[in-house]
């Protein structure tokens, strides 16, 4: 893994695959590392594509900054590693938190962007109920640490037969949970918090767009999906069945397929 210091803090990430093979950076969800994107960058490298796997500021290997880290200060970190690794444009995509920062780089970065891959994600603001919830939950976890909050969302995570019926990877889930630092974590809560909304910003998006969804998942369900669909002109939806909040975790060869299908169909294939 390579680090790097950029705007406060030093930056964990993987590169992996050819270096002039098409970009594809993949933004990790909460509470999560960028390991959590083991088998799509096997997958997307042995196709020649170059795929950046980040841990965000606060998470895995990365630095902490306490607090508050609000979606934008992750765009912006992502642009700046982008900078560093001379890269001017790549496909961002991202899974949950990881899919509302792919948002935020098309908002302010758009240039960089040369499609989206927004899993299990939702664009609308949060809710007033769910700033509470969110800030309740940061002040917990600082409190207490990750080990309770992960026992009790595993069934969430993943869709709740596969916690049972994948252990290794409801165990790798659970791994990752546990691992994170619970500053970094409740920084990221405050800051997701105060979201802004993206569906204007996914409307005016011109270019391709791929919207995934496990059809099992309890967080963003397949309700969210369909809203993004609807919203984006250039969107293609894809379901992923025996599936919840991670098919890229819980089914990665189907979530795999339909990534190079839409990869090699936006015209963003590997050069």
């Amino acid at each position: 893994m390579n680090a790097i210091p950029l705007r406060g803090a030093t930056l964990h990430y993987d590169d992996h695959g050819p270096s002039g093979g098409t970009p594809v950076l993949l933004i990790h969800g909460h509470p999560f590392n960028s390991t959590l994107w083991a088998p799509q960058a096997e997958a997307l490298s042995a196709a020649g594509y170059r795929v950046v796997t980040p841990d965000l500021r606060g998470y895995g290997r990365s630095s902490v900054t306490p607090g508050k880290v609000l979606l934008a200060d992750f765009a912006d970190d992502l642009a700046a590693l982008l900078d560093h690794l001379d890269i001017p444009g790549a496909v961002i995509g991202g899974v949950s938190m990881g899919g509302q920062i792919a948002m935020e780089v098309q908002l302010r970065h758009p240039h960089r962007v040369l499609a989206l891959v927004l899993s299990d994600t939702s664009a609308p603001a949060e809710t007033e109920q769910g700033k509470q919830v969110r800030n309740r939950l940061a002040d917990r976890l600082l409190a207490e640490g990750m080990g309770g909050y992960a026992d009790e969302v595993i069934d969430k995570m993943l869709a709740a037969y596969n916690v049972s019926a994948m252990p290794h990877v409801a165990a790798r889930v659970q791994e990752m949970m546990r691992a994170t630092d619970p500053r970094g974590a409740a920084a990221a809560l405050r800051g997701r918090a105060e979201r802004p909304d993206h569906r204007d910003t996914l409307a005016a998006v011109r270019k391709p767009v791929l919207v995934v969804v496990g059809a099992d998942d309890a967080y963003t369900p397949v309700a969210d999906a369909e809203e993004i669909r609807r919203l984006v002109p250039s969107a293609v939806l894809s379901v992923i069945e025996q599936a919840g909040h991670l098919p890229g975790a819980e089914q990665p060869e189907r979530f795999n397929a339909v990534l190079l299908d839409f990869l090699a169909t936006a015209a963003v294939g590997p050069r």
